[in-house]
């Protein structure tokens, strides 16, 4: 009997621990399932966790913006930057390839982030996080950098998704909700072109700065990881995406308005101790984190047959757009 094609697979963890032991000299080591999402996570142990191994999605990442995943992570790690960096097999390869049912999924093996994942986080954590992502952000807007990944900018985080979200609406037959999504982005466009952005600075975005993203160790020293998403585009939406945490955990009553707004003053105070970023920069950051929110549904939509099943339906986009509406309100005041 011929193999049946499938739309994703699950690699076996049993199958992958054989490899990995192969490939990269390991022994003694357990690999177990993690997480599924934009990427299949393993975490590979001896005692404790030492490894995460990412299998990527073809529709989501091609071979080349692997790779260039791989080539920005030795490239911080090399300038000192905090990261969870990738790992060479025996013979000095990081991707491998895996032939799944649904055809190559490639795989990379990276360091396991020291620490722990630190959501309510003190002075001491805010000041560390500006400063580091201000270094990162001093290696990420060299001129001569060159990697093939995405770009953040109002074409893709507005334009693009009102071409591809109309058939979702249709799908889940809500087409108010597409004339809802449809003023917000106006209003988006509007506020955007407004701002003179000339004179912002421009790099390579992890563009999604958020505590799930980077651990802190007991003496808070602090590891970045998850540069799933990382893309060109302007250097403040990181900072964007680090308010959107604090939207969020406001949002479900873990601290107030007035608390995440001096938390948030304190980490840019220590960012603006290694780089600076001007007040029309900040200023961005509302109409920025909508776009950000516009874009991020598209990714929920199209792995909607992979990922988001469970959970994606008519009143999960209904609460996506209430999200949107409500982060404008807390960015804006």
């Amino acid at each position: 009997m011929s193999l049946f094609p499938a739309h994703y697979s699950t690699l076996s963890a049993t199958a992958l621990n054989e490899y990995l032991q192969a490939a990269y000299g390991l022994k003694g080591i357990t690999t177990s399932f993690l997480v599924r999402n934009v990427s299949d996570t393993y975490v590979i142990r001896d005692e404790e966790p030492k490894y995460i191994l990412k299998i990527y999605r073809d529709s989501h990442r091609s071979r080349a913006q692997i790779q260039a995943e791989v080539d920005v992570l030795n490239y911080l790690k090399e300038n000192g930057a905090k990261v969870a960096y990738p790992i060479p097999d025996v013979s000095g390869n990081y991707l491998q390839q895996f032939e799944a049912s649904e055809g190559i999924r490639y795989g990379v093996l990276f360091l396991f982030a020291p620490g722990s994942v630190s959501k309510d986080l003190t002075g001491n954590q805010l000041q560390v996080l500006g400063r580091e992502m201000a270094f990162n952000h001093q290696l990420l807007s060299k001129e001569d950098l060159t990697f093939d990944r995405p770009e953040y900018s109002i074409a893709t985080t507005i334009h693009q998704p009102l071409e591809v979200l109309p058939e979702m609406f249709e799908r889940f037959n809500y087409p108010e909700g597409l004339e809802r999504l449809q003023g917000i982005a106006k209003k988006a466009l509007d506020t955007f072109e407004a701002i003179d952005t000339r004179s912002f600075a421009m790099g390579y975005c992890h563009y999604d700065y958020m505590p799930k993203n980077f651990h802190y160790s007991d003496k808070d020293e602090i590891t970045f990881f998850d540069w799933d998403f990382f893309g060109k585009g302007l250097l403040v939406n990181d900072l964007m995406s680090f308010q959107v945490h604090y939207f969020l955990h406001q949002l479900h009553g873990f601290i107030s308005k007035e608390e995440a707004t001096k938390d948030f003053k304190t980490f840019v105070s220590a960012y603006r101790e290694r780089r600076g970023i001007s007040d029309l920069e900040l200023s961005a950051i509302p109409v920025l984190g909508t776009m950000f929110w516009t874009f991020y549904l598209v990714v929920q939509y199209q792995g909607f047959d992979d990922f988001s099943n469970p959970y994606f339906n008519k009143n999960f986009i209904k609460a996506w757009l209430g999200r949107i509406e409500q982060w404008e309100q807390f960015a804006k005041d």
